[in-house]
């Protein structure tokens, strides 16, 4: 039985972090074949089974599905003219099947990841599905670096929260009472017991933990590896790396890494703004 999309939860997201994926074909058996093959892939998650075009740009507008594997030759609308009724920036990955491989440049150009001429196997697909998975891993890391510039622009404009005396440190240092500003702090790294505090020239040692510190520091200070805290108005860039980390490039022109393991601290603090 072909579940009705529009129907199906919208907006649920798998916890594993699966594709959440919608098929289209005209014929039960193909779909059968399709979804025995893709029980074999845990990181795809079926959302709808469509048996027409209109169906299939239904289950696109409501599901916002991260996949899409498209067959060509369908009722009410085709595979290409399912694609004209979608914008782009609604537009999941795109895999298209069919049974005759004449459409395959002009699937190309409607930047398909793949064109899998059936009868495919389960070698064939899953091939394609990494393809869709390393392209969903690019196109997230591309939004969250985005948001992340974003939010540094605006900090760049100006809008900082005013300076007070409980946003300082006291430091001794060389036989001298150092009052620190927090903002003039470009980046915090572990030493032992103690914490190294960069301003840029100089740099001071601080008798804490890294991970009491980072309790200390507000919310402009995040952890972006085991061992290390960024001052976020400090950063000038981030640079996506192919293991899925960052490269935060600081104003100074130091760099530092940004384990995957701490990835989702700097992307909250990017969704919640200041």
């Amino acid at each position: 039985m072909i579940p009705d999309p529009v129907g199906l939860p919208s907006q649920e997201h798998p916890s594993d972090g699966a594709l959440r994926t919608v098929i289209a074909d005209d014929e039960r058996l193909a779909r059968q074949k399709l979804l025995i093959l893709l029980d074999s892939e845990p990181r795809v998650k079926v959302v709808a089974e469509c048996t027409d075009g209109k169906q299939t740009v239904a289950a696109i507008r409501s599901l916002r599905p991260d996949l899409l594997l498209l067959d060509i030759q369908m009722p009410d609308l085709n595979g290409f003219e399912v694609l004209e009724e979608i914008p782009s920036e609604e537009m999941p990955a795109l895999i298209f099947t069919s049974a005759y491989d004449q459409y395959a440049i002009r699937a190309f150009e409607a930047n398909a990841l793949d064109y899998l001429l059936k009868p495919f196997d389960q070698e064939r697909l899953h091939h394609a599905v990494e393809r869709a998975c390393l392209e969903m891993r690019k196109t997230r890391d591309h939004e969250i670096t985005r948001r992340i510039l974003g939010l540094l622009s605006q900090v760049k404009a100006g809008r900082q929260p005013s300076l007070d005396p409980e946003r300082r440190l006291v430091i001794k240092a060389g036989g001298r009472v150092v009052f620190l500003d927090l903002d003039s702090i470009e980046w915090v790294e572990a030493a032992a017991n103690y914490v190294r505090l960069n301003t840029g020239k100089e740099s001071y040692l601080f008798r804490e933990t890294i991970g009491r510190i980072s309790e200390r520091l507000d919310p402009n200070f995040v952890r972006i590896h085991r061992s290390t805290i960024v001052n976020v108005r400090k950063v000038k860039e981030l640079i996506p790396v192919n293991s899925g980390e960052y490269v935060v490039v600081l104003k100074s022109g130091r760099e530092l890494s940004c384990s995957r393991g701490y990835r989702a601290p700097l992307q909250k603090i990017v969704e919640k703004g200041f």
